[in-house]
């Protein structure tokens, strides 16, 4: 295993409270570990995840077997805006005109034409793949959503239970397949121009400078690395591909529910011409949940405006390219 270089982004063993629990002795520490690095830096790697190596492997070579499609094979999982013949306008997959890389959003494989109230809603649309990706390519993308919607409910409960809520409101929060929870591929190509470049430092960029909309990433970033997170000072950190770890970071939806607590930190990839792939999971709640403290038990409710996830991802998807469906 790499050695992990990051001092201001804290490396943090969530073994303890996987394996004893979140009442236990040992979860004590770990819970202080995860509350400091979300309200101060926003950014956490965590280690001891259970996270099986091999899966996320085989989550690897089907993200790039994917990209390896022909064009016009992969544009067939397109929404309405590259595929005119798709029901989608949310899932699927878009490619590097949008800005600058190829992606493909991935839903709860366990939704199923069966849930007809969730599909009537903005959001929820089934997963439509290219006929090519034969069933084991489904099976892994179905194991791996299974294993990272455990981690992320298990990363959630801890940080809810670090500031003094309620944890066993989080299952409410994120049903299978209720939730609107994303898997994404992000695939960055070889000697591509910059999306932008950095009006702060002049830096060429390969994604622009954002925050994330939602509640909480899940990463897995290959060895190419290239993210860097903004400091409070302004300065840009480098965040290291390290084996066996996820990339944590908490977004505007939990910066609200928390009633400013835990930010969402500004970050960005650096333009390479070396093909990067990224593997983000998008932890996000079910349609009617309501984007406040109270939500959680949080003892210090918030006195930020309180809308729906729907309504709040409505909102916050406008200023990404890519969604611009």
């Amino acid at each position: 295993m790499s050695h992990f270089s990051c001092p201001y982004i804290p490396r943090i063993d969530i073994s303890p409270i996987l394996k004893e629990g979140l009442e236990s002795q040992s979860a004590e520490p770990v819970l202080d570990q995860i509350r400091s690095a979300c309200s101060e830096i926003g950014f956490m790697v965590v280690s001891g995840h259970g996270v099986e190596h091999d899966l996320v492997e085989a989550m690897g070579k089907a993200a790039r077997s994917f990209f390896a499609l022909d064009p016009k094979v992969k544009l067939q999982g397109a929404p309405r805006s590259w595929n005119k013949e798709s029901s989608n306008a949310y899932r699927g997959y878009f490619p590097s005109s949008a800005n600058g890389k190829e992606g493909l959003d991935i839903g709860d494989p366990r939704l199923s034409v069966n849930d007809r109230l969730l599909l009537s809603r903005r959001y929820y649309e089934l997963n439509r793949f290219p006929a090519e990706l034969d069933e084991n390519w489904r099976s892994v993308i179905s194991l791996y959503f299974d294993a990272l919607s455990k981690l992320g409910r298990c990363l959630m409960e801890a940080m809810v239970s670090s500031l003094g809520g309620d944890p066993t409101r989080v299952a409410e929060a994120f049903p299978r397949p209720g939730g609107l929870s994303t898997l994404r591929f992000n695939f960055y190509p070889e000697n591509v121009d910059p999306v932008e470049i950095s009006d702060q430092d002049g830096a060429w960029l390969g994604c622009e400078t954002h925050v994330d909309s939602g509640i909480m990433t899940i990463l897995h970033q290959d060895s190419v690395g290239g993210l860097q997170v903004r400091d409070r000072e302004r300065r840009w950190v480098d965040v290291p591909y390290e084996q066996g770890t996820f990339v944590v970071n908490t977004g505007l939806a939990m910066h609200r529910m928390t009633n400013r607590v835990f930010p969402a930190t500004p970050h960005r990839v650096l333009f390479s011409r070396t093909s990067r792939l990224s593997i983000p999971f998008f932890m996000e709640p079910v349609h009617d949940f309501v984007v406040a403290s109270e939500s959680l038990g949080l003892n210090k409710l918030s006195d930020l405006e309180a809308p729906t996830y729907e309504a709040f991802l409505h909102e916050s998807l406008k200023k990404f390219a890519e969604y611009d469906r």
